[in-house]
């Protein structure tokens, strides 16, 4: 077979979308057919040997670059409701910014990367060959796939199924490093007082050249830290990314498996459904009609494009029988034969100029506060590893931060709310409603003890056995098919598995496997939210199996040659009004008369009202040539479900309990406490969903109380009467309300103003463009919404949402689509927004530590000799110190704080409101703390010059020309201006400890929440001693944060290396300290404390005193 992709001969427009460029591929020679065998196409009347192990030698280098497509890259912006999400969300700190500059250097390379587009993979013919070659050349079988021997000697052969490493862009990293934040500040501000030291000063002032060494070394250092924090960061996040499961189902040894994506290698048989995503390219081989992928990662299509089985293309990039490695399945199921692996894959980057810089470069340390981005990025990672510690992975550090602040929690049911292992526990044949146990008893009681098979009575519970086992997508896992039908993994979805179970049961052990050899299938149209039930259409192998399925008077009439069965499976409220007969528990077909119909939605809403999931199978006989089109015809699909929506014959009912997780009335009442809406969207009947919502704890606990519906909303606001209440919800006296999908369509801006204020909300029978519809609406109401989900009809809302949820076991699609991944139980929400809260607590905290000395009351020193000529108190070089060293410490400390006690029953934050500096924050930093700091300081200072000669009066307008009626001279002046430069410094250091003390919370008392605490635990233990029978065992445990006090040593230790050295006191400009002057600043620490412990009093009473008159107080208003 010969293929041409010269497309010189098409028009430009249609040439350029046809082609799909790469911004960074790089092609590697390619050996000539001549040196060796090639599995490529052969020209015509080539006789070429082949060796059918060998695949193309292609390798395409995986780059940051090579997932941008000419068409990705002007397709970033799509909107969730035309296409699943597709990529995981990236975890740099600089995501915006790098995604911008990685698409403006793609779009530069666009032109160049065109022309080698077209030769990519001209010699890649997986696309091309017919199933039976392309078995052959990868020594495998639809059927049984590779044996484990293959599969071993390949995977040596072709390595592991990973990419290798992008490159790392260390050049721009680097720079990062050391210019970005203040690292730019740093570096001008050395250069700069370098020149004020030469060639400016006269004479040189050692002083400024220690300067400029410190600002220099600062520089550096922060630098590395970047660095570090850099590789910190990253790992923690790979580790996280790591952790998330990365499985696929493949067929080894005519079984199948579930084996890591690593592991599986070129001719492995993968099985795919919805929401999974591709881990290699694969061929198509068999694929539902309903099979749709989405390629935006790869190629910006916006629309999923159908899954084939024959070439479509002669561009393996847009063929549509290749599956592209990190593409995901959006709806359908089918079978693929993996052809590339690893890098073969397409994978988806008034003074003296010296004196004047010295005092501009002085100013600028002072107001800027160089620890704030070292303690800040050390607090984000910090609190990324706690999280991980608890089973919670999130993929950026910004996402804690965001669930803090969530105002509303939209929950998906199954799955998440629920267990997700459901059970089938009733079944209903005709009039005849009965449990599991029943039915299963019923059918031993009633097989004839000669032939095994059951009398006429059970006929029907046969017929719901074939109809169960036959139309299931589930498998049970080869390797658990000895243990109890229980414990058996089931292979698909937690419905399919349930009715798997049930058939199983129903039918004794092996009985699936041996009933559906006996049926072969014509057609498959899997379950999917639109249609809301799944179809298949099936052929009997033997007349015995007609008459089990249909029972004997049916089976008569039945051609095996040329009829067919369509079995289908879903939703009662959209198949009930479809079906017209029914099977009696004889097997005997009946009309569906009025009672019938009324005994039928009486069962099925007492089963929903009992919380269950309700499932209605049904079948009808397709006869040959009713249809004008074969199973194998594209337009099928049309053609069968227009016959399935009439004239079903219903074969039962079946009642599926789900029941919520243990842990979830707690979590709800939790977070409700915190001030967080919890709502339920779900795809369920109504009636169940509101069962299911009431076992939560989501809804009332009692039946009779009353909840709303839409009929309780009026579709605009009422009249404004003057001294009348006519507001919103005041008129309504229910705090829950339950609304259906169809409901949702018909819904006034008005009516969604009064949804959005209901404390709980049930939305049932939702689609997944109606949980995206939700969604946005509480979105554009202010709200910051959380969305928890698993499945693939919740991917469009996840990524909709300000943060999107979901647990560990969710599809591929899900956790793509999701911010934060649960590891463990649902109710591991609590400690991601105790930690989302704490982490905004701790940053304002480090923020509100850091301001007062390490910008505040280092400024007024540099202003006041400017401005007054007054002698600069604090030196530069001190101010450093406090920055980079006593206050950075400290800072960082703070990370470590552990959630106030009352951090949860606080309401969510206002981001439009509660800024991380605001206002209050700045009120406290500057207006109290500082000004008590900055006042304290410059007192002691001057009061210490005062004493020793050196009046405040005559240092006014001095500009260092000072001149007294004493003896004084520049010697000893300028000692005792150090000693009070030193003064001065460690008055600030001393308060700031007293400070960090008072920070460490906001509200709480520093009594109520103690530093370090103790807790003494006793426990009772056997004695080995012969004196005695048991003995007492006590062990003491510590808590609280502890690194405070590390941070105070180190600042301690700061000020005795540069105040109390006599080498560093000349550099540091400083002096030993009286002791007296000590003993001062532990006097104002305390007086600092005091005050700001009377603070919080007041704050905590006016929010007391708030909560009973609805109104906040002076000192809540003012609370930073």
């Amino acid at each position: 077979m010969v293929h041409n992709n010269d497309e010189s001969d098409l028009p430009p427009e249609i040439a350029a979308k046809r082609r799909i460029l790469f911004a960074d591929d790089e092609i590697q020679p390619v050996p000539s057919r001549s040196e060796g065998p090639f599995p490529g196409p052969a020209a015509a009347g080539t006789n070429t040997s082949i060796q059918w192990g060998n695949l193309p030698n292609l390798k395409r280098n995986d780059t940051k670059e090579s997932i941008k497509s000419v068409r990705s890259i002007s397709s970033r912006n799509r909107d969730p409701s035309l296409a699943l999400p597709t990529v995981y969300r990236t975890v740099s700190f600089n995501i915006t910014a790098s995604q911008e500059r990685q698409q403006a250097e793609a779009s530069k390379e666009a032109a160049k990367a065109k022309a080698q587009a077209g030769g990519d993979f001209a010699d890649v013919d997986w696309h091309l060959v017919d199933h039976i070659t392309l078995y052959k050349r990868l020594e495998t079988a639809p059927e049984s796939g590779l044996t484990s021997t293959q599969a071993s000697g390949k995977l040596s052969q072709y390595g592991r199924n990973v990419p290798s490493k992008p490159r790392s862009q260390l050049p721009q990293k680097l720079f990062g490093y050391f210019f970005g934040g203040f690292g730019s500040i740093l570096f001008v501000g050395s250069i700069l007082v370098f020149i004020s030291w030469k060639p400016l000063g006269d004479p040189p002032a050692v002083a400024n050249l220690a300067l400029a060494i410190v600002l220099l070394g600062v520089w550096l250092l922060q630098a590395l830290f970047n660095g570090w924090q850099d590789f910190s960061s990253s790992r923690v996040m790979n580790s996280i990314t790591g952790m998330l499961p990365e499985d696929c189902v493949v067929t080894r040894d005519g079984a199948q498996r579930v084996l890591p994506a690593a592991d599986i290698v070129p001719g492995d048989i993968l099985s795919f459904k919805a929401g999974s995503k591709l881990p290699a390219d694969i061929r198509f081989i068999e694929a539902s009609s309903d099979a749709r992928f989405d390629r935006s990662i790869l190629t910006g299509e916006s629309v999923p494009i159908v899954a084939q089985t024959e070439s479509s293309e002669t561009n393996y990039l847009e063929t549509r029988c290749i599956g592209l490695q990190g593409t995901h399945c959006t709806s359908g199921s089918g079978l693929g034969i993996v052809v590339d692996t690893g890098d073969r894959t397409t994978y988806p980057d008034y003074m003296p100029v010296n004196l004047l810089i010295v005092n501009i470069v002085s100013i600028a340390i002072a107001f800027v506060p160089e620890g704030l981005p070292i303690a800040v990025t050390a607090s984000l990672t910090i609190v990324a590893n706690q999280m991980k510690q608890h089973n919670v992975l999130c993929k950026s550090l910004k996402t804690v931060e965001t669930l803090g602040s969530v105002s509303v929690l939209l929950s998906d049911k199954t799955g998440t709310l629920t267990k997700g292992t459901m059970v089938a526990t009733n079944c209903l044949i005709g009039f005849h409603a009965m449990t599991v146990d029943e039915a299963e008893r019923e059918l031993l009681e009633s097989r004839d003890t000669e032939t095994s098979r059951p009398k006429s009575k059970a006929v029907g519970l046969l017929q719901l056995q074939t109809a169960a086992a036959v139309n299931n997508a589930g498998e049970f896992d080869p390797t658990t098919i000895h243990l109890p039908l229980a414990e058996r993994k089931v292979i698909g979805d937690a419905t399919d598995a349930a009715i798997l179970r049930l058939s199983e049961r129903l039918g004794g052990n092996g009985s699936t496997v041996t009933t559906r050899a006996s049926w072969r299938t014509r057609f498959d149209l899997a379950f999917n939210s639109k249609n809301k039930f799944a179809l298949k259409v099936v052929s009997p192998r033997d007349s015995e199996a007609t008459s089990v399925a249909l029972g004997p008077y049916v089976a008569r009439n039945f051609d095996s040659e040329t009829d067919t069965v369509v079995l289908i499976k879903g939703a009662p409220d959209i198949l009930m009004s479809r079906c017209t007969k029914f099977i009696d528990s004889l097997g005997e077909v009946h009309p569906a008369s009025a009672d019938f119909q009324k005994h039928l939605e009486h069962i099925k809403d007492t089963w929903s009202s009992e919380g269950k999931r309700v499932l209605l199978l049904a079948r009808k006989i397709l006869r040959g040539g009713e249809l004008s089109v074969k199973p194998n015809e594209s337009n099928f699909e049309e053609e069968v479900l227009r016959f399935a929506a009439n004239d079903l014959v219903l074969v039962g009912l079946v009642g599926i309990v789900d029941p919520p997780r243990d842990e979830i009335p707690e979590v709800v009442s939790t977070l409700r406490r915190a001030g967080i809406r919890i709502h339920m969207v779900t795809g369920d009947f109504k009636l169940t969903a509101q069962a299911i919502a009431r076992d939560c704890g989501i809804i009332g606990s009692t039946k009779g109380e009353k909840v709303d519906g839409v009929s309780d909303l009026p579709r605009s606001a009422p009249p404004t009467i003057p001294g009348v209440d006519t507001d919103g919800l005041s008129r309504y006296g229910a705090d829950s309300l339950v609304i259906s999908g169809p409901e949702i369509g018909g819904l006034s801006e008005y009516q969604w103003d009064l949804i959005t204020q209901y404390p709980a909300v049930v939305f049932a029978r939702t689609t997944p463009d109606q949980k995206l519809l939700i969604t946005r609406a509480f979105r554009r109401r202010g709200y910051v919404v959380g969305m928890t989900g698993d499945g693939v009809n919740d991917a469009p809302s996840l990524r909709e949402a300000d943060i999107g949820i979901c647990p560990v076991t969710a599809s591929d699609i899900a956790i793509a689509a999701s911010d934060m991944v649960l590891l463990d139980s649902f109710a591991s929400i609590i400690i991601a927004v105790e930690r989302g809260r704490t982490v905004f607590d701790n940053l304002k905290k480090t923020i509100a530590y850091l301001l007062p000395a390490g910008s505040f009351s280092e400024f007024w020193p540099v202003m006041t000799s400017v401005i007054f000529g007054l002698p600069q108190i604090l030196s530069s070089f001190l101010m450093i110190v406090i920055c980079c060293f006593t206050d950075c410490a400290a800072a960082t400390a703070l990370a470590y704080e552990e959630p106030e006690a009352d951090v949860m029953l606080r309401k969510p934050r206002d981001l439009k409101k509660d800024k991380l500096v605001d206002w209050r924050l700045l009120l406290q930093s500057y207006g109290l703390v500082g000004m008590i700091e900055t006042t304290t300081s410059f007192a002691m200072s001057y009061w210490y010059l005062s004493m020793k000669g050196i009046p405040f009066g005559s240092l006014w307008f001095a500009y260092g020309n000072y001149t007294f009626e004493g003896s004084h001279d520049s010697d000893y002046i300028n000692y005792h201006l150090s000693v009070a430069s030193a003064i001065y410094f460690v008055n600030l250091v001393v308060m700031q400890w007293f400070n960090l003390m008072a920070l460490r919370t906001r509200r709480t008392s520093l009594f109520t929440q103690p530093p370090v605490r103790f807790t003494r635990t006793t426990t009772l233990h056997p004695s080995s001693s012969s004196n005695a029978s048991h003995a007492w065992n006590t062990s003491i445990h510590i808590s609280g944060n502890w690194y405070l006090f590390p941070a105070i040593l180190i600042a301690l230790v700061m000020i005795f290396i540069f105040c109390y050295i006599g080498g560093l006191q000349d550099v540091a400009y400083s002096a030993p300290v009286p002791g007296m002057y000590w003993g001062l600043g532990f006097a104002w620490g305390a007086g600092l404390l005091g005050i700001e412990e009377s603070r919080k009093m007041l704050v905590r009473r006016s929010v007391k005193k708030g909560e009973r008159t609805g109104r906040k107080g002076f000192w809540e208003k003012i609370a930073w």
